[in-house]
């Protein structure tokens, strides 16, 4: 299915501008035309999005267990403005954006989910560099389910200029959309076969406008978050000739999930995506110079930190964008590095119940000591902020047999509670992992009162 099987918006007034250009306008000299809309910097547009999906999915059970069938359905709307920004690398696109309204639903079976974003970070820089895409915040850091939601959104300078011809074309002339477009239109990391193709019909005249009208078809098979899928897809795309701009992009869609074993179909969910554009005379004050002025616009180690926040445990920290957040059970989460392998715990303390630096440090060291491992003091207990979030730290040179490891270790203390945190840092990449480490710990605070079960 699309790519934003995440996003946004359209109006009754786009719908009626469709099926007037289809059924009533006028047909005006069909000479070669030229499809280019200038992503240059500077350019900036407001984009209004609607999906809507329906399907069905068959989970299996276990072996020779008919596989219970699971309904999906979906709504999300979005719109926002956008601005092209210059980039410093020739193969990498950057723009800065405006969420004015999301709203996304999705069903699946019994359960509903609904996702936004905060108010707080709705200006966001959009980078795509090959097949990398890296959304941040100037304002603030993201939660991973915001980055989610703003991931399955179609990136215009690569889905458009996919779309269009190289040179001036013809009524009837086809053309393949690129690689790149066919990834933002389907969200499939590895295209395996097919693709998709685009035909220009024809040029029509609507509200005194010269509009060029575009089909877009083909069917692509490849692999996706969802695992491996074939996807039959017919759009519809209006440009405006004389403002040099995509304005209109209607897909219909149907991808078929498969059995990664098998081949087997064992779900299948249609949709619509329907995106339009329109130019924006006059920039938006949170896009303009003066406010992007002194912004860091380039993603950093700053900028880039993730947001994780969980009201129902009671705790809030930052981290960085090569950890992910793994377990959550009980006063419990883990976080691992997905390269460097490196590994932190995190676990919640009632008021009262909190272990003190020192007491932490005799138990960690026992327990290691017991397990057969070389243990080595590298830093005793340490207070290094005082109330209201009190923060204790030590660290140890620990070796079982041949992995040795730094251990980092910290008590935060608040009224409502604490918590305690031991972070496992491989030897070899501890000088990188470190300052990870001392980022999670040094932002983290106890949301709610910690209560007894």
């Amino acid at each position: 299915m699309p790519h934003v099987l995440a996003g946004c918006r359209i109006g009754i007034a786009e719908f009626l501008l469709v099926g007037f250009v289809c059924c009533t306008g006028r047909a005006v000299a069909q000479d070669a035309v030229a499809l280019v809309e200038g992503f240059k910097p500077g350019h900036a547009y407001r984009v209004e999005v609607q999906v809507k999906l329906d399907g069905k999915l068959a989970v299996p059970k276990a072996k020779g267990v008919v596989p219970e069938v699971t309904l999906i359905a979906g709504t999300s709307r979005l719109t926002y403005d956008e601005r092209i920004l210059e980039t410093d690398e020739p193969s990498t696109q950057k723009s800065v954006r405006t969420y004015r309204n999301v709203d996304f639903k999705r069903i699946l079976g019994l359960e509903t989910q609904d996702a936004g974003i905060r108010p707080s970070v709705r200006r966001m820089v959009m980078i795509r560099s090959g097949d990398r895409r890296a959304p941040f915040s100037p304002d603030g850091p993201l939660t991973w389910d915001e980055i989610d939601l703003v991931r399955s959104d179609v990136f215009n300078p690569v889905a458009v200029l996919g779309l269009l011809p190289v040179g001036a074309v013809k009524p009837g002339q086809t053309w393949k959309a690129t690689d790149s477009a066919v990834a933002e239109l389907t969200d499939l990391e590895k295209v395996d076969e097919g693709g998709l193709t685009v035909e220009f019909l024809g040029v029509t005249t609507v509200n005194g406008k010269r509009m060029a009208k575009l089909r877009v078809t083909g069917t692509v098979r490849g692999v996706n978050q969802d695992g491996p899928s074939r996807q039959k897809l017919d759009g519809t795309v209006f440009f405006d000739l004389g403002a040099g701009l995509l304005t209109y992009l209607s897909i219909r869609g149907t991808q078929e999930l498969l059995d990664g074993a098998t081949g087997q179909t064992v779900g299948v969910i249609e949709g619509q995506f329907v995106m339009t554009r329109s130019s924006l005379e006059q920039l938006p004050a949170d896009l303009s110079d003066a406010s992007l002025r002194g912004l860091s616009l380039k993603p950093d180690p700053e900028n880039t930190l993730l947001l994780y926040d969980n009201a129902a445990l009671g705790v809030r920290f930052l981290y960085p964008r090569g950890w992910r957040v793994g377990a959550v059970q009980g006063r419990q989460v883990t976080l691992d590095h997905a390269q460097l392998g490196g590994g932190i715990l995190i676990t919640l303390a009632v008021a009262g119940k909190v272990p003190t630096a020192d007491d932490y440090l005799r138990e960690t060291t026992t327990f290691l000591q017991k397990e057969k491992a070389l243990v080595n003091v590298v830093t005793k207990p340490v207070r290094v902020r005082p109330d209201p979030i009190q923060l204790d730290r030590f660290a140890l040179d620990v070796t079982f047999e041949k992995d040795a490891s730094r251990m980092e270790y910290a008590v935060i203390t608040q009224t409502d509670g604490g918590a305690t945190v031991a972070a496992r840092l491989p030897a070899a990449t501890a000088g990188e992992l470190r300052t990870d480490a001392e980022r999670v710990i040094r932002s983290m605070s106890i949301t709610k009162r910690i209560e007894d079960k």
